[in-house]
């Protein structure tokens, strides 16, 4: 039986972590649950390992990607064969785990996107974001070869090998598009399946009207990056 890990990233969601780590653990009690708590100024951690999550702390706020990138190097370092990412503000339903693990315990995906867009739910996202999501999307789906149509969704699992690779390489900031272009480059297989998302249930969004044109730039400039360089 694969062992499963789900990995929170958290950064100030002392409102939430708790309710998600429970959840998480009454809809997938076979997984083990890891909270990275990336230097919060708040009860995140208390209230996370309250709830029966094992806890690591950054010492000070280091961004998403190394903040997920410390839960890869956990399930690289205890055994586990497939990492399941899942926001710590709620909007991630539990129940879709299954939903996301499964082409990857069958073998027919190395990395599962969990997809708000492909009818499951009513997610409706700005007109800003949706514009981003739609670029990139295609973007994506011109590089990779497989129609992808929610590249910046967090909501996802990896098998073993991208677990090995991401543990070592991964994107530092704003790296859910990122990291699917190098795992393409790597040879992985990766492929989206239908889930339902919630609205934020706490805490603030990373990403602003303002830092929304930043992050569109930065990424773009990185995917760039990424086709012309060799890959580690």
């Amino acid at each position: 039986m694969a062992r499963v890990l789900i990995i929170i990233p958290a950064y100030n969601e002392e409102s939430t972590v708790a309710d998600v780590v429970k959840a998480v653990k009454e809809h997938s009690p076979a997984s083990d649950v890891v909270v990275v708590n990336d230097g919060s100024a708040d009860g995140t951690a208390r209230e996370a390992r309250s709830a029966g999550a094992v806890v690591l702390n950054h010492t000070f706020n280091m961004g998403i990607g190394a903040t997920v990138q410390t839960g890869f190097r956990y399930a690289l370092k205890n055994g586990y064969d497939i990492a399941v990412q899942v926001d710590g503000d709620g909007q991630h339903p539990p129940e879709h785990i299954k939903d996301i693990v499964k082409p990857v315990i069958e073998g027919r995906a190395d990395l599962v996107v969990g997809s708000r867009f492909l009818g499951v739910g009513d997610y409706k996202p700005s007109v800003a974001r949706g514009a981003g999501i739609a670029i990139f999307s295609k973007v994506v789906s011109f590089i990779v070869g497989v129609k992808m149509t929610d590249t910046t969704s967090g909501f996802r699992a990896s098998g073993k090998r991208v677990i090995e690779y991401l543990a070592g390489n991964y994107p530092d900031d704003y790296p859910e598009v990122e990291a699917l272009v190098l795992l393409h480059k790597k040879g992985f297989a990766i492929m989206e399946t239908a889930v339902g998302m919630e609205e934020r249930k706490g805490g603030q969004s990373s990403i602003t009207p303002v830092s929304s044109v930043y992050y569109m730039f930065k990424v773009m400039l990185a995917i760039c990056v990424d086709l012309i360089k060799k890959v580690k």
